[in-house]
């Protein structure tokens, strides 16, 4: 795959399946539950796993699309790479600009949740502080190369697993085995599906990560696209039973209990659970493994989208420069490293204002997805009924379904993002040559 002039040989190939694993997971979060335990429970009125069960199910549609496509295109660009093979330069530029929503936002959002909590643990530290403080490490780590931030990835995701396999440990013993998997989070009659259906929507949005996977194609040792496919349906599959576990014990604990904040209710959980120790240990936690490790691998895909959108011309050419000794696209992501700084500076105290828009992003950019799987299979020899029509025309449905969920702010704001792309498009990237690596993009 040809890069533009300057910007070296290209991403070298390192990963392997576990490397992507672990990746993916890092992102998802396996502890992901724990920080949205009592909103979720509050809205499916306590049948927290049902709902986890029922997001799971409803992005492997999503999933699947995306296992698909990275075996037809090998591209660092995701969505961009896919939606420029299968419609052309146009939906191409248009796919990575509403994916970058997505992936330009997610390290601001998360840089303020650190912030959040550690505001919590020491009140005397404005927030600015913590974010900048933050964004630095986290840069640092990323800019010394993709196997770096594996290494980190792998010690977080394994501290993750371990502290919600303490708690749902610890909630088996408070409740006796019986007690602890007893049907009360996963089945109710009558059952309120309005409420599930509700605590879904919320849960659907802790399952996104494992789309950021498709990223590192040109990361993979294996560039036939089989290991990355492959590991984006187990990094899906694995948080949905990890998710689907912790929620269906620790759902049990919360049984009959109020709670003063549902938003802190994993806290009087752990508590219950663990001791008082608990709460500001579990804190510290959060704020700290937690924050990294979605910070981390975030960064790592949003360069890469910006970089093979900058070797073709659609941006910049600038964002496509490797750095020479460590491979990364440095440039890239200190542009990116930048907006998330101002963006998380500017809006420290409007979390939901960042959620929204990083949830449209994520929605549109996979509706497109699915739309690309349609298309591009749809004249082929090879096309399958089930994975190249059925799959994605539900998927389509159920995002459809969640977008008409959404405020009103988040759809008009999400708009005027898609407006904005409207507008580069026709004042820079539509007048962009044909890259030479459009040459790579469908094998």
């Amino acid at each position: 795959m040809a890069d533009g002039a300057g910007t070296g040989a290209g991403l070298q190939g390192r990963l392997g399946f576990w490397h992507l694993i672990g990746y993916g997971l890092a992102l998802i979060a396996p502890s992901a539950p724990l920080n949205t335990l009592g909103v979720v429970w509050g809205k499916a009125h306590g049948l927290i796993a049902l709902s986890y069960l029922l997001g799971g199910l409803c992005m492997a549609f999503t999933a699947t699309s995306y296992a698909v496509m990275v075996r037809e295109v090998r591209n660092a660009g995701s969505l961009y790479g896919f939606a420029r093979a299968a419609l052309g330069p146009f939906a191409g530029f248009m796919g990575g600009w509403m994916i970058l929503l997505d992936y330009l936002l997610i390290p601001s959002l998360v840089y303020v949740i650190m912030a959040v909590a550690l505001g919590q643990l020491m009140p005397d530290v404005d927030r600015a502080v913590w974010i900048v403080a933050l964004l630095a490490f986290t840069t640092a780590v990323n800019w010394f190369g993709i196997r770096s931030t594996s290494v980190f990835n792998a010690v977080s995701v394994i501290s993750q697993i371990a502290i919600t396999a303490l708690l749902v440990s610890a909630g088996i013993v408070f409740l006796g085995p019986e007690q602890a998997f007893s049907p009360a989070p996963v089945w109710a009659d009558p059952l309120p599906w309005r409420g599930v259906l509700a605590g879904t929507s919320v849960c659907v949005l802790s399952f996104l990560g494992f789309d950021a996977v498709s990223t590192l194609a040109e990361d993979t040792a294996d560039r036939s696209g089989r290991t990355l496919g492959r590991a984006i349906l187990a990094v899906l599959a694995l948080a949905t039973v990890f998710f689907g576990l912790s929620t269906w014990v620790l759902g049990n604990a919360m049984v009959g209990r109020h709670f003063a904040s549902l938003e802190a209710a994993h806290y009087d959980v752990a508590g219950m659970l663990l001791g008082g120790w608990a709460r500001p240990a579990l804190a510290w936690f959060t704020a700290l493994m937690v924050g990294f490790t979605n910070a981390l691998p975030m960064q790592v895909g949003v360069a890469r989208v910006l970089y093979a959108m900058g070797r073709d011309g659609q941006v910049p050419g600038a964002f496509a420069r490797l750095h020479p000794r460590h491979n990364t696209p440095w440039v890239a992501m200190l542009a990116t490293t930048g907006l998330s700084l101002v963006v998380a500076l500017a809006f420290r105290d409007a979390l939901d204002f960042l959620a929204t828009l990083v949830n449209f992003g994520a929605l549109t950019g996979f509706a497109l997805l699915h739309v690309c799987v349609f298309v591009h299979f749809r004249k082929s020899a090879r096309r399958n009924l089930a994975l190249h029509v059925v799959s994605p025309v539900v998927g389509l449905a159920v995002i459809a379904a969640i977008l008409t969920g959404m405020g009103a702010w988040a759809l008009l704001l999400g708009c005027g993002w898609l407006v904005l792309g409207l507008a580069w498009w026709q004042g820079a990237a539509r007048h962009a040559p044909p890259p030479a690596s459009d040459l790579a993009y469908s094998v």
